[in-house]
């Protein structure tokens, strides 16, 4: 409690009250004291999806007993009456506490220069002696949910290590994929429908071919292209979220398959093959497909070696044959940023270059201040990390 009293108020400065959120009503700040704080951070341009996201973890830490909290702290610059409404209106449908605070926050330097908030939510755990547990749980929570409680930097390590990576982009986004340990999945997407349709074709040829008959292969086929674009959308969240829990940690097999799905998330087709819930290996469109218009050169293979060997060995042996540039782009980094990241095909260091972007979208607003708002969100221009690597010398990839 001493160290949220200190970041946020200054020292003669009355310490107002903190809102109750299951109880619509101001309480002392005293509630926090000798508990683990989660603190959220953001701008009055925290999204529904966001507050949603968090419902369950509220929900949870509930049956957990009085020993955590959650608290939002809004960032805002100056507060005017209009800014005020907002935060109402966006306070009422947050059931944990929120700061009641409209002066000046003393530790808004730290805030932004230490714990790198950068307007995206930012969600800090702190025990309750102060100390920092995680700097920002929230990719975590959108990766794992409440299986990541408590959501500490030893708990994420922890779950990295225990849970298949490929398992939890499908977790509380409504696809349901079983996984068998002796079946190969191969999970496949892109933004050109043609590509999807001829990928399909030679994929089920090669489900349905003879020598996949006689081995007793097992192969299922996931189409993403199939689900609803929202469902879409939150794999490419979870997908980058994963990322940046992970990006630290440049050497590891896991962070060069998920950097290497990202980088796919605008290209006309991408797949990943796997024996059950274990990735074999992630591949862009080019490469796959002519993997598997090629099949007929290495699926005789198959009775020997096996399907995995097989079919590893051809398309590794394609990749090295047909050029691809690498980038990235990273929309809602929060938190520190490594000062460089690794190409995942050739191990250079990624040239970063900054774009804008401005979509112009409307959306359905039903409260008056919150179009306003939303429409000021919508308008403005955002400034997302793009990496790019030619494998040759680094380039800006034009999107």
């Amino acid at each position: 409690m001493e160290v949220f009293k200190v970041l946020i108020f200054w020292k003669d400065a009355p310490q107002e009250s903190i809102y109750d959120g299951s109880t619509k009503t101001l309480v002392d700040i005293t509630v926090l004291k000798k508990k683990n704080v989660f603190l959220l951070f953001s701008t009055l341009d925290i999204s529904q999806e966001d507050i949603s996201m968090l419902i369950p973890i509220y929900e949870h830490i509930k049956k957990q007993g009085n020993q955590y909290k959650i608290v939002w702290i809004p960032i805002v610059e100056e507060w005017n009456d209009k800014q005020k409404k907002i935060f109402n209106s966006l306070k009422s449908e947050m059931p944990w506490y929120v700061l009641h605070h409209f002066a000046p926050i003393k530790g808004i330097k730290y805030i932004t220069e230490e714990l790198h908030f950068k307007q995206k939510p930012l969600l800090v755990v702190m025990n309750p002696r102060g100390m920092i547990l995680h700097d920002n749980a929230f990719h975590m929570i959108h990766v794992w949910g409440v299986k990541g409680f408590p959501f500490t930097k030893s708990k994420e390590l922890t779950i990295t290590k225990e849970s298949m990576w490929i398992d939890s982009l499908f977790v509380q986004i409504n696809i349901k994929i079983k996984w068998e340990e002796e079946k190969f999945f191969i999970i496949y997407g892109g933004k050109k429908p043609e590509w999807i349709k001829e990928f399909t074709e030679a994929a089920r040829a090669l489900e349905n071919h003879p020598n996949i008959k006689q081995t007793n292969t097992s192969i299922k086929l996931v189409c993403l292209a199939d689900e609803k674009p929202i469902v879409v959308s939150k794999f490419w969240n979870k997908v980058e979220s994963l990322f940046l829990t992970k990006m630290h940690d440049r050497k590891n097999t896991i962070t060069q398959q998920v950097e290497k799905l990202l980088s796919y998330k605008d290209e006309d087709g991408w797949a990943i093959v796997t024996k059950g819930s274990d990735v074999v290996f992630v591949g862009h469109g080019k490469t796959v497909m002519t993997t598997m218009k090629e099949s007929g050169k290495w699926i005789i293979g198959v009775n020997k070696n096996g399907f995995e060997e097989s079919i590893i060995k051809h398309h590794g042996g394609i990749v090295k044959t047909i050029h691809i540039c690498s980038h990235l782009e990273i929309h809602n980094a929060t938190g520190k940023v490594p000062d460089f990241i690794e190409c995942p095909d050739c191990n250079r260091t990624m040239e970063v270059f900054i774009t804008y972007k401005c979509c112009h979208k409307d959306e359905d607003k039903t409260n008056g201040d919150l179009e306003q708002i939303n429409m000021v969100k919508e308008t403005s221009v955002y400034v997302p990390t793009l990496m790019g690597c030619s494998h040759e010398s680094c380039i800006m990839v034009d999107h």
